[in-house]
């Protein structure tokens, strides 16, 4: 068992499950979000645009607000107390979700993406803490490994929950459990907080950091000001109005980041520009890996053959609105997979632009005209990753333990390198799905994206869960959340930058070409990690200890 080894401090599983409720909230709550807006009945009857855009710059503002939430618990709020504000938060704005108003879904919305600032951050920094013990810390890896598990455990199953719950229930009780599963989450975090109180301390401003007042006036007022000049700029930059806005906003808050390096005192100067330098190149890392939610799910809805037969049938159509769809002349299906409702100005339209099932299934499969067939939901696909993670990371932290017995294993820069170059391969995979669909004229098995999210993972867990331990390891001490708030900006521009990526995909006729423009960035990004690899690891021999 992963917590059985007394070695860990006693403090790892709480974090774990703590965080592990969490994600179930948030990727359940993430998991319905799209086909919530595009619902026509009982949803806002979006278009697969104005759904993506939304989606995208939701999570790219989810990943914005950390840096500000670890500032304000380094100086102000302490570790544990932000984080029950952020989870108290987000429990509140899954609920609202549930409440079909969309002026109450914008502020369930912004309780998401700002608590998620509060929380997020300060709970991988207090992990980090707790392993800073002269008997814990030669065993950050490895808990940031298993702590990362927990991440996975709750996305694994949350994506069941959600879609047994809307399809039996409806959208409501889907984020109502998002809501409970948050909550859990917040009260194991205070069931165990006699284990992790010790570490955490508030860590006032020092005589060169920026006040709070100036941050104020300096930072977070040009961002909004950047954002409505990138919304309002005549022509998309960026591919949109909301793209523009972000990557506009994102520059005051770059720069404040910069500055924590300008003013920072000589012995910290180094390490604060190691993690900066390891913060711009992982943002490929995410632009890539984030398009589980757009590219790869358009893979696994057109591309993929979903259709289930036997007893797996029957517990499909046990379910209300399973989704079965049924072959006529015209290409049109019974149900809502061949075209959509739209609701446009109050009248009702069908949108012929849907994915139709069956366009790329030999005839010899297709069904006699009007006869159905059952095929899984598309969105069951986001929990093929998490299973890997599940399934992968006790391996990886066996594979470093051994390495590390007989003094082997790699410097934790060494590690993202590796997890670069081996999410690069990953795209590799997917170019030969193409190939094997004819680009995409015939469906393909799973089996070549469950292939393809396995070797992402291998590469994930390499890179993710060792970016948080090296932040815990590098950060100067008064900065620490501040600076993890940095890893999570790097993820908030790679989220959104993802959504940019994804947006080319109907320009590809080689569908070849849009994972090999993948496989180039991620190529990049690993070179420029390997050149800077020997002074990366110069400075980890001098500062951590």
């Amino acid at each position: 068992m992963l917590f059985s080894n007394s070695k860990h401090p006693i403090a790892l599983p709480y974090l774990f499950f703590s965080e592990m409720w969490e994600r179930f909230g948030y990727y359940l709550m993430i998991g319905i979000f799209t086909l919530y807006l595009k619902d026509v009945a009982d949803g806002f009857a979006m278009t697969e645009a104005e759904s993506a855009d939304l989606y995208g710059t939701f999570i790219g503002l989810v990943f914005l607000t950390p840096f500000l939430g670890g500032l304000l618990a380094d100086r102000y709020l302490g570790l544990g107390r932000s984080i029950i504000i952020g989870g108290l938060m987000m429990g509140a704005g899954y609920f609202m979700m549930g409440i079909h108003h969309k002026t109450v879904l914008y502020i369930a919305m912004t309780l998401v993406i700002l608590g998620n600032g509060f929380f997020k951050p300060n709970i991988s920094t207090l992990l980090g803490n707790v392993y800073n013990t002269d008997q814990h810390k030669h065993l950050k890896d490895e808990g940031y490994n298993i702590f990362y598990m927990g991440i996975n455990v709750g996305a694994f199953i949350c994506n069941f929950f959600g879609a047994a719950l809307q399809i039996m229930l409806g959208w409501a009780y889907a984020f109502m459990a998002a809501g409970v599963g948050m909550i859990l989450g917040v009260i194991i975090f205070m069931i165990g907080q006699k284990h992790y109180k010790q570490f955490d301390t508030l860590k006032p401003a020092g005589p060169n950091d920026m006040p709070i007042l100036k941050i104020v006036y300096l930072i977070i007022l040009p961002a909004f000001v950047f954002g409505i000049i990138g919304w309002l700029i005549p022509s998309n930059v960026f591919g949109s109005d909301s793209t523009d806005a972000f990557i506009l906003a994102c520059i005051p808050v770059i720069y404040f980041y910069v500055d924590i390096y300008r003013k920072a005192e000589k012995n910290e100067k180094k390490p604060i520009l190691a993690l900066l330098a390891i913060f711009a190149v992982v943002v490929m890392f995410w632009a890539v890996f984030k398009q589980n939610g757009s590219a790869l799910n358009t893979w696994a809805d057109r591309y993929t053959d979903r259709q289930v037969t036997g007893k797996t049938e029957h517990v499909f159509n046990n379910l209300r609105q399973s989704k079965e769809l049924a072959y006529s002349l015209d290409s049109v299906a019974v149900y809502d997979q061949a075209f959509r409702l739209q609701k446009i100005d109050g009248v009702v339209l069908k949108e012929y632009s849907y994915p139709v099932y069956f366009r790329n299934m030999p005839e010899s499969k297709k069904p006699a005209e009007g006869q159905s067939i059952s095929v899984w939901s598309t969105n069951l696909s986001q929990s093929i990753n998490p299973a890997w993670v599940i399934l992968l990371t006790p391996l990886v932290v066996a594979m470093f333990s051994f390495l590390k017995r007989r003094k082997k294993e790699p410097s934790t820069p060494s590690k993202i390198a590796l997890g670069l170059l081996i999410s690069g391969l990953s795209v590799l995979v997917m170019v030969a799905a193409v190939k094997a669909g004819n680009n995409g004229s015939e469906k393909v098995a799973i089996w070549w994206l469950v292939g393809s999210y396995g070797v992402i993972t291998l590469g994930e867990l390499f890179l993710s869960p060792m970016g948080l331990s090296i932040v815990s390891k590098l950060s100067p001490p008064r900065i620490t959340a501040l600076m993890m708030g940095g890893w999570f900006l790097s993820t908030s521009i790679g989220n959104r930058l993802s959504g940019v990526l994804a947006s080319l995909w109907d320009g590809y006729d080689d569908k070849a070409n849009f994972f090999w423009v993948n496989f180039g960035l991620l190529m990049a990004a690993t070179l420029v990690m390997v050149f800077m690899l020997k002074w990366l690891n110069r400075i980890f021999a001098e500062y951590v200890r």
